[in-house]
C-alpha cells in the first residue's frame, strides 16, 4: 500500500489581516481574504498550482499552543538564518537553536499567535 501524502494544513489565527501581512512578510505568501458565511480565510500562495494550506480566524482557545507543528521548506537559496530574522522581524519568535541534520538545517519559530513552524533548509 503506498503512502499518503499531506496536502494541506490549516492554521487558526486571532486576525487574519494581521496574519496575512505576518505571513507575507516572513514568508513571501500572497494571499487573498475571503469570507464567506461569516467566516474569514486566506489560502497560503493562492496563485500556486497546489496551494497547501490556509489560515482561518478561530477563537482564542483554538490559537497556537498545541502539539503541531507546520514545517515549511525554505526556497532554493533561501536560508534557516535569513527567514528567521523574517519572522522575528514580522512579529513572530524563534523557539529553538539551529539545527544541522544530515538532510539539512532546520530552527522553530511561532507566528504572533504562538502557531509552532518549523523552518527547513535542505542541503544543496
Amino acid at each position: 500500500m503506498s503512502q499518503p501524502v499531506l496536502v494541506w494544513c490549516e492554521i487558526p489565527v486571532s486576525n487574519i489581516e494581521n496574519a496575512c501581512d505576518f505571513y507575507s512578510k516572513a514568508y513571501g505568501y500572497k494571499m487573498e481574504i475571503t469570507r464567506e458565511d461569516g467566516h474569514a480565510s486566506a489560502v497560503l500562495n493562492r496563485e500556486m498550482e497546489h496551494p497547501s494550506g490556509n489560515l482561518f480566524e478561530a477563537p482564542a482557545d483554538k490559537l497556537g499552543g498545541g502539539n503541531l507543528v507546520v514545517h515549511l521548506q525554505l526556497a532554493a537559496g533561501d536560508s534557516v538564518e535569513a527567514a528567521a530574522e523574517r519572522v522575528e522581524q514580522a512579529g513572530g519568535t524563534v523557539t529553538g537553536p539551529l539545527r544541522e541534520m544530515p538532510f539539512g538545517r532546520f530552527t522553530y519559530a511561532t507566528d504572533p499567535d504562538g502557531n509552532a513552524i518549523g523552518l527547513f533548509e535542505p542541503r544543496a
